[in-house]
């Protein structure tokens, strides 16, 4: 049996992920599927005070009050910024592999928004000033994102606004991330345009990564939630 801790990505929430837990629990593993603050059921906590730092907090909550240990931590999108952050501050031994599913690999000193083209960027900006009261980035539509006809209206129903703060904050790495033995970078290449296969490329140079292409929308665990349970449990070996 193996724990599972999975991180969703921006605007969304721990409900993402609830086929992918179903299997994995069928098959005996343990998961958890937090929602970072001011997301899905914590959309009343969203505040301009959240930040990256809240939402990796979070993550290492459910790790340490869990009492978790040999973890497989996984995160889809904006998910891969608050895991680069939590394994710098998380327990030895707490996490035995990382999954960085369709998401940002960022560098130390790095915010989501410098991972983005700037006119991407600005324009998410724009949104908060004139949207979002200054602090709040509105949900990019399920239809940009190819997630499947069948649930794109659930996933832009379920989606919310989420703290500009938690896009600009930059991450402090010193190389944690890289000590992980594990590491699995899995690319979703049934939609454009995406910002990851930068990141699927720079890791697939790494010999101490492993590669995985799944071809669907970026909302993996909705599309191919069986492919995904599988990688997931491969990552766990």
């Amino acid at each position: 049996m193996a724990t599972f801790v999975l991180v969703h990505g921006a605007w969304h929430g721990g409900w993402c992920y609830k086929r992918v837990a179903r299997l994995l629990r069928r098959a005996g593993h343990e998961v958890y599927t937090p929602t970072l603050t001011g997301l899905g059921e914590r959309a009343h906590l969203l505040s301009p005070a959240v930040t990256l730092d809240t939402h990796i907090d979070d993550v290492l909550g459910v790790l340490r009050w869990e009492e978790l240990n040999d973890v497989i931590l996984c995160g889809h999108s904006y998910g891969g910024m608050v895991i680069s952050g939590v394994v710098e501050k998380a327990a030895a031994g707490a996490i035995r592999s990382l999954v960085f599913l369709d998401a940002f690999v960022p560098q130390g000193g790095q915010s989501l928004l410098d991972l983005l083209p700037p006119e991407l960027a600005e324009t998410m900006r724009a949104d908060a000033r004139q949207n979002g009261e200054g602090y709040k980035i509105s949900p990019i539509p399920a239809e940009a994102f190819s997630v499947n006809a069948a649930d794109a209206a659930w996933v832009n129903a379920m989606c919310v606004k989420q703290s500009i703060a938690t896009f600009e904050q930059r991450v402090t790495l010193t190389g944690a991330r890289e000590k992980v033995k594990g590491r699995l970078y899995i690319l979703a290449s049934g939609w454009q345009p995406s910002p990851f296969p930068q990141f699927a490329e720079r890791v697939g140079r790494d010999p101490d990564w492993q590669l995985l292409t799944i071809e669907c929308g970026h909302d993996v665990m909705l599309d191919r939630p069986e492919e995904l349970a599988d990688a997931l449990v491969a990552a766990a070996a």
